[in-house]
Formats: structure tokens, sequence, C-alpha cells
């Protein structure tokens, strides 16, 4: 009796969890009560306001510690919790003076994630 060998092609297996999301929407959604309208404009306006405190920070003035609270707290708002996170890592890295570069790198990273999502929300709803 002869065996036959045959090769399985290995395939990856998705992941069990989803791949965390930019934004909770499900937290968006519950502080603006539902009304989608209201939703859209809560994230036009994070977004102007956002990307401009960014472009702010890539100087890194004086003040970039108070920018960098502000964007926590903005972030928190939205549901945007990574991006609140590495806010919150380069608020502490500029009052240590320590690893700021990479915190702001971090940070520039997420925002840019958070607004690709909210782009994606605001012209294709």
């Amino acid at each position: 009796m002869s065996l036959h060998i045959e090769q399985v092609h290995w395939m990856p297996s998705p992941p069990l969890v989803p791949d965390r999301m930019p934004l909770d929407l499900a937290y968006l959604r519950s502080v603006t009560l539902g009304n989608s309208n209201l939703e859209q404009e809560v994230l036009a306006l994070f977004a102007a306001q956002a990307g401009d405190l960014v472009s702010t920070l890539a100087s890194l003035p004086p003040h970039a510690a108070e920018i960098a609270h502000t964007i926590k707290g903005s972030a928190r708002s939205i549901g945007a919790v990574d991006l609140a996170q590495a806010a919150q890592e380069l608020e502490g890295a500029m009052r240590r003076d320590a690893g700021v570069s990479e915190a702001l790198r971090s940070l520039q990273i997420s925002m840019d994630e958070v607004l690709s999502a909210i782009d994606v929300i605001l012209h294709h709803t």
C-alpha cells in the first residue's frame, strides 16, 4: 500500500478579535445621541482643529505639552482612544524632556488614522 502525500498550502487565519478601529463609533453615537448630523458636525470640527494642532506641534513650540493635552481631551470626546493615548504619551514625554520625537511620530501616525477614518465617514455616508 502506497501513501499519497498532498501538499497543503498554508493560509493565515483571520484574527479572533477584529483590529482596533481608530474611532469607537458606538461611543461617538452615544455622545451625539444617535444624531448623525451632529456626529458629522463634531467629526468635521475635530478634523479641522486637530489637523491644525498637529501641524503646530511639528515645530515643538514652548506650549506643545498643552497642545498635546488639548488633543488628548478632544480625541477622548469623539472616541479616538488610541489617539488620546498617543497624545498623553507625548504630553508626558515633553514634561520629562525624553522620547519626544518618538512620541510625536506616534501621535502623527495615530492622527493620520483617525483623520482617514473621519474622511471616510464624512464623504461616504
